[in-house]
């Protein structure tokens, strides 16, 4: 019987190394911000304002998050958006919205403040990719609490106030997990103070439209001041504090520019 062998690298064996490569191809790593936007897609798909992402969307889309850094984004911190030489401006970039949801980044010279706001009816991820920032949130507080204050108090008071309780009040610096927020839980009013120049990648679902009732309301907190519960002293400023609404701070400002970072492809 005779026999045809093939020379190396011709013959089946070079077929296959070229499928190889075509498979390999094929298999090109999806950038971040495509990865991103596709798992927003799925994780909003059935939501609404006030309806929450089931935890497993929740976690979905936490991980993507956690994973993305300042170089997925195309972001350095020495652009003249971070500039501390300049007049400090408060920029975002808006990569994506849609009725569902909305992709954007927040970029703070050092010691900008975003003002105390609230979120109305949404979810709210939020992802520092660089910079030290400071972040107070509070929700509403609720009578349920099992705190001795609440029973000193009327949650609601005829000078406007209302009263909330801190979930958060600490400085976060990367590597650090994603801030998540809800209608009604963990910190759907917050303040962000930048320390350094820092970047926040946010995602909100659904977006702020006022048409539908979900304007971003500011409010002013006053300090929480001791009171007297069965004759002594108890003082819960590190837990609770008044909340009244005001209109947006004239010196607040917020410009957006363009972003020019790895492109979203809308499918």
């Amino acid at each position: 019987m005779k026999m045809r062998i093939e020379p190396n690298g011709s013959g089946g064996r070079g077929k296959m190394s070229s499928e190889s490569r075509k498979g390999k191809r094929r298999q090109k790593r999806i950038p971040a911000v495509q990865k991103l936007y596709e798992t927003c897609k799925e994780v909003f798909a059935d939501c609404g304002p006030g309806i929450v992402p089931s935890p497993e969307n929740v976690e979905k889309l936490a991980a993507v998050l956690d994973g993305m850094t300042q170089e997925d984004v195309g972001l350095r911190p020495n652009m003249p958006c971070f500039s501390k030489e300049r007049t400090p401006i408060i920029t975002y970039m808006r990569l994506h919205e849609c009725d569902k949801f909305s992709i954007g980044i927040f970029c703070l010279p050092p010691k900008t403040v975003i003002p105390l706001h609230s979120h109305p009816g949404m979810t709210v991820f939020s992802k520092l990719l660089f910079g030290t920032m400071h972040i107070r949130s509070l929700d509403w507080a609720d009578k349920a609490d099992d705190c001795k204050t609440m029973s000193a108090v009327d949650p609601k008071n005829d000078n406007g106030l209302c009263l909330a309780k801190v979930k958060v009040n600490s400085e976060l610096t990367p590597p650090c997990n994603t801030s998540i927020l809800y209608p009604a839980d963990g910190g759907n009013m917050h303040r962000f103070t930048a320390r350094t120049a820092c970047a926040v990648l946010d995602v909100l679902g659904p977006p702020y439209c006022d048409p539908e009732g979900r304007h971003c309301q500011y409010y002013q907190e006053l300090p929480f001041p001791q009171i007297s519960v069965g004759g002594s002293d108890v003082s819960e400023e590190e837990r609770f504090a008044w909340l009244k609404e005001m209109e947006k701070p004239d010196d607040h400002v917020i410009v957006g520019v363009a972003y020019n970072g790895p492109k979203i492809v809308r499918k």
